[in-house]
């Protein structure tokens, strides 16, 4: 069993000694994978997003304005001021024999919200503390998500992608030198969406009618300025219901194609069904792509969005519309960008302080030991090629951090050996015979070596729970590194020694 698990940790260790490309190209059946450099390591880039839940919050409100002005007018209540104000929505009713009818409009368009209304029939609606603060937990998890799916559309190799604090997202893309397409990738919230033009407004933002707004265009006038259209709120079919977006061409220009799933599809026929003729606007981030007639019913559930787009503008509008929109704009705090110099630097200083921490460790061990202690080396060896063969097969990022970590448990792997050899030292001071004495020192240092490397890997475990990046590299190998190195030092140590004892029957230990 012992031998399988060393060829097993050769086997897997064995990819690291190639290149990447010579490794790829080995069988199917044989181990290729290779330990995946962290940022610091082989380079790339470092971002540290933030969450606008401003804007989410103003998103809701503003939803919520929407809706009451739709269902007050249905139910022919008469109302003045209905807008925001600071946190909260406003409104009052003219008649203050409608109150009662409004305030049950109010609480079946949202629910957990504080309504209060003053003696004049004024309404001040606001979210819940809990509702808000639970809203903006999913907000931060969806964009997380988002940004995950956009990341590996552009076929980023390991990326690390974790929350920091209550708004921020960090972002580290190993191998990634150039950051400025990831920025403008990450930078849009590609929110889509389909909406009726009112072709009878006039574009002026000061007389803009309710429950509409408007949107400047891609398309410029003869003076070269953006066509503005006056789009109403209200969206036909938004961007949540496609399935897949893909870039294409058409009549030789760059364009995308969507489709949508079986509800986006019969909202989108149902709308063009009954408004043939008239102009629909595609908005893309509050901006209009463009805005086409409804010459006849779109029943298929698939469509295109065509405008003055390059080849790579449309693979990256594609891209967006595939991972979907994020639930909220996100800021760019902070931008790093780690040369692979400085990487090349970390490797080689890890790899140096390895040998050498490796090299004094063996060295100790043979003097202090005698042939016990070349044993205890022999395990030593192994348990590196164990550590970088568990690395490789399990896909982790190896970090500076997890450099320190190797170097540490470089160290602590030759604790257990010492444990059990200062034991059968002692069982031979005290008059037992070589078998008993080996016996012995094995069976009394289990529980220590147990509880001390438990206690160990229990660090690691919280480690790799609570930290971040960096720290969970260190972890990772360090909690490998116990492992491995519990197998190596009792198991493997331990097979050598019997096999000499029985080979050499020695009537006196050399330790």
């Amino acid at each position: 069993m012992v031998i399988a698990v060393l060829l097993l940790g050769i086997g897997f260790a064995a990819p690291n000694l190639l290149s990447r490309q010579t490794a790829q190209s080995l069988p199917g059946w044989v181990p290729k994978e290779q330990i995946n450099l962290g940022l610091d390591l082989q380079g790339g880039s470092h971002l540290l997003l933030e969450v606008d839940l401003a804007a989410v919050t103003r998103e809701q409100l503003d939803n919520l304005v929407d809706t009451l002005r739709t269902d007050l007018r249905r139910a022919r209540i008469g109302y003045t001021a209905l807008g925001t104000e600071g946190n909260a929505v406003t409104f009052k009713v003219r008649d203050p024999a409608d109150i009662e009818a409004a305030r049950k409009i109010v609480r079946d368009a949202a629910s957990d919200i504080l309504v209060n209304v003053s003696e004049d029939g004024t309404f001040h609606i606001s979210y819940t503390e809990q509702a808000l603060q639970q809203r903006r937990k999913n907000v931060v998890q969806q964009s997380i998500e988002i940004v995950r799916r956009r990341i590996d559309e552009l076929g980023t190799r390991e990326p690390a992608i974790q929350r920091q604090g209550d708004q921020r997202i960090l972002v580290q893309l190993p191998g990634v030198r150039d950051p400025e397409r990831i920025k403008e990738i990450l930078g849009k919230t590609a929110k889509l969406t389909f909406r009726f033009v009112d072709e009878t407004a006039v574009p002026d933002p000061s007389r803009v009618p309710p429950g509409e707004e408007v949107l400047p265009s891609e398309e410029k006038d003869a003076a070269g300025n953006p066509i503005r259209y006056v789009v109403k709120k209200r969206v036909m079919v938004g961007g949540d219901t496609l399935t897949d977006a893909a870039a294409t061409f058409q009549d030789g220009r760059p364009v995308v194609s969507f489709s949508f799933d079986p509800v986006g599809a019969k909202r989108f026929a149902d709308a063009t069904r009954q408004n043939v003729g008239k102009l629909f606007a595609i908005v893309l981030d509050n901006k209009v792509i463009s805005a086409p007639v409804i010459r006849e019913p779109i029943l298929g559930g698939r469509g295109i969005i065509s405008g003055k787009f390059t080849v790579q503008e449309a693979q990256d509008l594609a891209l967006l519309l595939r991972a979907g929109a994020l639930p909220a704009p996100l800021k760019i705090l902070e931008e790093r960008t780690v040369g692979p110099g400085l990487g090349a630097d970390s490797v080689q200083a890890g790899k140096m302080a390895s040998i050498l921490g490796l090299v004094f460790v063996v060295v100790f061990m043979a003097v202090a030991y005698g042939l016990f202690g070349l044993f205890a080396d022999v395990a030593l060896v192994a348990n590196l090629v164990l550590i970088l063969g568990a690395l490789s097969g399990l896909q982790a990022t190896l970090t500076l951090p997890g450099i320190a970590g190797i170097v540490l448990t470089i160290g602590m792997a030759v604790d257990a050996n010492v444990l059990i050899f200062e034991r059968i030292r002692e069982e031979t001071r005290g008059g037992r015979g070589p078998v008993k004495a080996i016996d012995s020192g094995y069976r009394r240092a289990m529980t220590t070596i147990i509880d001390s490397n438990l206690t160990t890997l229990i660090a690691a475990v919280l480690l790799f729970q609570f930290g971040t990046g960096p720290v969970k590299g260190f972890a990772v190998t360090l909690a490998i590194g116990l492992v491995t190195s519990m197998f190596t030092a009792i198991m493997l140590t331990r097979l050598l020694v019997v096999t000499w004892l029985r080979r050499r029957r020695p009537q006196a230990l050399a330790i």
